[in-house]
């Protein structure tokens, strides 16, 4: 099967293990987390992000390089991790989406990384690809929702889990 967890279901994937590591482990001070936006304030606004690996079948309509406008709302939204363990992750792929600029690349600048999330992730996946998150609230993706913006709702994530099954 498939899992996927957005925002506190993220949250929680990280916290038990299933993220990055794909199994429940008992954390230590070691392991990747989800704290506190660096702004020490929630955080709700649409945001950038680009693609960054199709490894996980959640992810398998979208092209690496597709970038999406998101809407985002959190306060402890913030990826941290070892930089040996970072490498390895964006090695494996694992790393599904970064928050990106208005020329698309990945930053730690706000307000594009609105939380000052390491690497500018956004969105990460198990190894295997079955076990995915993100902070980005993509069930949202609601026509008009956002008016007055450039948003477009994007429901390629759902649809990608469905054709899965199929």
């Amino acid at each position: 099967g498939l899992i996927c967890g957005i925002c506190n279901g993220f949250q929680a994937l990280i916290k038990l293990g299933l993220l990055p590591y794909g199994k429940i482990i008992n954390p230590s001070e070691d392991d990747p987390t989800l704290t506190f936006n660096l702004l020490a304030r929630h955080q709700s606004m649409l945001v950038r992000t680009r693609v960054a690996s199709t490894l996980s079948p959640w992810m398998q309509l979208s092209q690496v390089g597709d970038i999406s406008l998101v809407p985002i709302s959190h306060g402890e939204g913030r990826f941290i991790c070892k930089p040996e363990l970072l490498s390895q992750l964006a090695v494996n792929g694992q790393i599904a989406s970064q928050y990106v600029n208005l020329q698309g690349n990945p930053t730690m600048d706000l307000p594009w990384n609105p939380n000052g999330s390491a690497y500018a992730l956004e969105a990460l996946s198990s190894p295997d690809g079955r076990v995915f998150g993100r902070m980005a609230h993509s069930e949202r993706a609601t026509k008009d929702l956002y008016r007055n913006t450039p948003y477009e709702p994007d429901a390629l994530l759902f649809s990608s889990g469905v054709r899965y099954f199929s």
